[in-house]
């Protein structure tokens, strides 16, 4: 439950803050794109040896707006062409904008890891640097939708400062900045995967006067290049059921036993991928109150069967199931059935081919807010089918149960204890 709730901070923070944090921190916004998909540009500046790296209060903001509307500059015509498609943000013109920064100089990487890093060994020597102690500055500019995030990274004597500063397009795709925080990376690493994570924790007065805790950051690019045929297997097979409020790649499971894996789960999570929107059966009411319904068996179960092959006997016996009604008793999630909402994301990092037409997927759980690129790892087998059709055979995980914890997730709570809590 530690993870669950914000780090509490001393009195003494307080009385700092009080008495001034000076006036760049009191004007700190705390601006975050929800959802948004990153893109990200790298450019690496080094330092003879012996200069001074320049502080936060040394640094020439006409200097730093200048690197915001050059950046801005070179990508401007592809951003208002894709707004103008509507297709900001997609994968084809992340990678436009990846071909552009470099051809400019800059390494450039997709956020999510859908395009590989150009440039990637100036990254790799910034993190030589870190480890050597020499002076090194790394500038690492996330480019989204609506706009772009611009990481300053300094080191000396092994110590990374980050200065975070988000900017936002206007309607005429003018970058205007937003907010702007500064922290020491308390955890750095470049990990066994090809990732480079940094994390700290940045003082936002606001945030701090209602919370008595710092801001988290936390930030993971993969820097080494991964097979594109592994990228547009994690699109069509993991991506779309993730490790979000369903356990299918949470356990291990086959056709021949299906363990714990949850069928109401399955059914909220592919509904939407099946019809193209959500399903009707809802939480109603308030919080903690108890909703259920009888959803009729063809419209259960061809949900379940077209990505799983699982006989009627199976499913009824997996659920509730009455003959009288013909149908399946369903509870949606309730308010004690909540998850944290900072989870892992699937990466495909391995595939094969097997002889009876199926695939098994090796996949890492990525995992930026625990600052890791392998929270666990599971292998997923699915079996195309015609056309764009395809089934989940089985998934089984591969790190053992104490080398994980998947603690964001909640489990459907069984229907008695769900009755409890609404009591409660």
């Amino acid at each position: 439950m530690g993870k669950r709730c914000g780090l509490l901070w001393g009195i003494s923070i307080m009385a700092f803050l009080l008495a001034g944090c000076g006036d760049r921190a009191q004007n700190e916004v705390h601006d975050e794109l929800a959802g948004g998909k990153d893109t990200i540009a790298v450019t690496l500046e080094s330092e003879d040896s012996g200069a001074e790296i320049p502080g936060e209060d040394d640094k020439d903001s006409q200097d730093e707006s200048t690197d915001a509307e050059r950046i801005a500059e070179i990508c401007r015509d592809i951003c208002a062409q894709a707004a103008r498609d509507g297709t900001l943000g997609s994968i084809e013109t992340m990678g436009r904008m990846v071909a552009r920064l470099g051809e400019n100089g800059y390494a450039a990487a997709s956020g999510d890891n859908q395009v590989d890093m150009a440039g990637a060994e100036q990254v790799l020597e910034f993190v030589r640097a870190v480890e050597e102690k020499e002076s090194r500055r790394l500038t690492i500019v996330a480019v989204m939708g609506m706009g772009l995030r611009i990481f300053d990274l300094e080191t000396r004597d092994g110590d990374v400062t980050v200065v975070r500063s988000y900017y936002q397009y206007d309607r005429e795709g003018i970058l205007q900045e937003r907010s702007t925080v500064s922290y020491p990376a308390d955890f750095w690493e470049y990990t066994p995967e090809g990732y480079l994570i940094f994390a700290g924790k940045s003082l936002l007065p606001e945030t701090f006067v209602m919370t008595f805790s710092a801001t988290a950051e936390h930030t993971a690019l993969r820097v080494l290049p991964l097979e594109e045929s592994c990228r547009e297997l994690n699109r069509k097979y993991l991506l779309p059921v993730g490790y979000e409020r369903n356990n299918v790649f949470l356990c291990s499971w086959s056709g021949e036993e299906y363990g714990n894996l949850d069928f109401y789960d399955v059914f909220d999570r592919f509904y939407p991928i099946l019809r193209g929107r959500p399903h009707p059966y809802g939480a109603e009411g308030s919080p903690g109150e108890e909703s259920a319904y009888w959803i009729p068996e063809e419209e259960f179960e061809s949900v379940i069967t077209a990505f799983f092959d699982i006989d009627r006997e199976t499913l009824r016996r997996k659920t509730e199931y009455s003959p009288e009604q013909a149908a399946y008793k369903y509870r949606p999630r309730g308010f004690h059935e909540a998850e944290y909402p900072d989870i892992p994301y699937p990466e495909v990092v391995g595939w094969r081919e097997n002889g009876d037409g199926t695939i098994t997927l090796t996949v890492n759980a990525v995992y930026p807010h625990d600052d890791t690129s392998r929270a666990f790892t599971h292998e997923t087998v699915i079996r195309p089918l015609d056309g764009e059709r395809f089934q989940y055979v089985s998934n089984r995980m591969l790190s053992e149960e104490r080398e994980y914890d998947a603690w964001w997730h909640s489990d459907r709570l069984p229907e008695d204890a769900g009755a409890l809590t609404a009591e409660e």
